[in-house]
């Protein structure tokens, strides 16, 4: 009988065997493999929960192995695989249906078990080392089903395992109260967040939708008070629905940062993560001592958004320009490299002074130069060229508020979602599936410019002196809207458009004292 765990080290993990041997000697328990203190005190709690589940504890010096060695162990769920593989080792638990058979949880002191974070990291992993079955905890039943609904069982306690294993395995499924029923989906977003709330803001409602068909960052900056954070965080009702796979490797994410309860399934909605300015490099990028996925991470297929940007240290805000573009974050410490997934969507909002003032009617802005170029000096121009809309938001007329009306989110949603479908179709077999994502060896295959395309893009580019980075950030939110039309090639006025959302950023800023 095979017994196997799971460690989790960045997005991958390591299948773990756990071996037991009993031998003569004084009773005690010895657990060897790099273990953690917190796998390293599972010998106390695998000892009183196995006495009060109704098993007998070996008298025996028992020695446990968690093998490979090299590899560290850390975490409580490995409680119920040491348990199980105790009891099959004393003869107190057979099983002639499986050879190799997973654990996760962990164990309380009567028995119980407990839910555990990454159970479908750990499935995944099983899954693809051929395991069966799987079992886990029952809190984690619903998320375990997402990937894999066949042979995975829950347990409520140590107890239950016996009915389990009393026989014919497949036969005893039915002991346990369990229903690999279809996951739960992530509840829609509330209907108090909708784009038909942002009044007026022409410019910016067309900026962001032209951001979520094409997938690309945003910039918006602009007084205080005049619609910046509100709109942000309309965004993510406007993006379409994620694909099987985008939903279950989000949901692997947020399992292994340990988000998710004990009812939710797949997660098939874009996550909206907004950090504080205060949070941590760790917390934000990732790594730490648990190894746990940062903001970026979690925000993968949706949306990181930043408000007050300058705030945040210009390192970290700098830190994020290498996963904005390879769409995942390596971490290298010096006894372990892991990595994470980080294909997120960047929003950042600024004022456009320290005070707030600048650009405001009727007020003074008493920054001097120096401040202003400070204040934006943090964002840095690196970051900044890897932003392809920026949209300047100036608060709207009181009588705008009253009487304006817009499109809500489910009738631009559906547009996204064509223009969304028009680029998986055309980037079909490829890593990237985007407008924002074509790499820079793949521009002028698609996006194929007209005469009168090609001439406004020449002028423009030499007119505002754009780096060869902008260039390419011109083309893609070209495609993009030529996308939304329903155009093959990229006109005139798709260009126009595109260095619209470009240009502000660039050397200069749109508000004037």
């Amino acid at each position: 009988m095979d017994i196997a765990g799971f460690v989790s080290h960045g997005f991958d993990g390591d299948i773990v065997h756990v071996e037991v041997d009993l031998r003569r000697g004084i009773p005690g328990v010895d657990i060897v493999g790099l273990p953690d203190s917190a796998v390293r005190e599972a010998k106390e709690r695998v000892r009183v929960s196995i006495r009060n589940s109704g098993f007998l504890f070996p008298r025996e010096r028992v020695l446990i192995n968690l093998a490979p060695a090299g590899v560290k162990k850390e975490g409580a769920s490995f409680d119920l695989s040491l348990a199980a593989a105790i009891l099959f080792q004393s003869g107190q638990l057979s099983c002639s249906s499986s050879k190799k058979i997973m654990f996760l949880g962990e164990l309380e002191l009567s028995g119980r078990i407990r839910g555990v974070p990454g159970v479908l990291s750990a499935v995944s992993k099983g899954r693809e080392e051929g395991i069966n079955p799987i079992i886990v905890p029952m809190q984690n039943i619903a998320e375990a089903a997402c990937v894999y609904k066949e042979g995975v069982l829950g347990l409520e306690s140590l107890s239950d395992i016996q009915n389990l294993f009393s026989g014919n395995l497949k036969d005893k499924q039915g002991h346990l109260d369990f229903t690999a029923s279809d996951p739960a989906a992530a509840p829609e977003s509330s209907g108090d967040v909708d784009f038909k709330d942002i009044m007026g803001h022409a410019f910016l409602r067309r900026g962001l939708e032209v951001a979520a068909a094409g997938g690309h960052h945003v910039f918006l900056f602009g007084p205080p008070g005049s619609g910046k954070t509100m709109a942000a965080f309309r965004m993510p009702t406007i993006l379409p629905d994620l694909s099987l796979d985008e939903a279950i490797e989000v949901t692997r994410i947020h399992s292994l940062g340990g988000n998710l309860d004990s009812t939710t399934g797949l997660i098939t909605r874009p996550p909206l993560r907004m950090p504080h300015h205060t949070a941590s490099r760790e917390g934000i990028i990732g790594g730490g001592r648990d190894q746990l996925p940062g903001e970026i991470s979690l925000a993968h297929r949706g949306i990181l958004f930043l408000d007050e940007a300058p705030e945040f240290s210009s390192s970290l805000l700098q830190s994020l320009r290498e996963p904005m573009e390879r769409g995942r974050i390596d971490i290298a410490r010096s006894d372990i490299h892991y990595w994470y997934p980080a294909r997120f969507q960047l929003i950042m909002a600024a004022n456009p002074c320290p005070c707030g003032n600048l650009g405001k009617k009727n007020n003074s802005c008493f920054c001097s130069m120096m401040e202003i170029q400070k204040y934006w000096k943090k964002v840095g121009g690196a970051l900044m060229d890897r932003i392809d809309v920026r949209i300047p938001v100036r608060s709207v007329e009181a009588a705008t508020l009253i009487n304006g009306t817009g499109e809500s989110s489910s009738v631009i949603r559906k547009r996204v979602e064509q223009t969304a479908g028009i680029q998986k179709m055309r980037f079909q077999g490829h890593e990237f599936s985007r407008n924002a994502e074509i790499p820079a060896s793949s521009l002028l295959k698609y996006c194929v410019l007209s005469d009168k395309g090609k001439e406004a893009f020449t002028r423009a580019s030499e007119k505002l002196g754009l780096s060869s980075r902008a260039c390419h950030a011109v083309l893609r939110v070209g495609r993009t809207i030529a996308d939304m039309e329903g155009k093959t090639l990229i006109e005139k006025e798709h260009i126009y458009e595109a260095v619209q959302h470009r240009r502000y950023g660039d050397g200069d800023y749109f508000w004037k004292r």
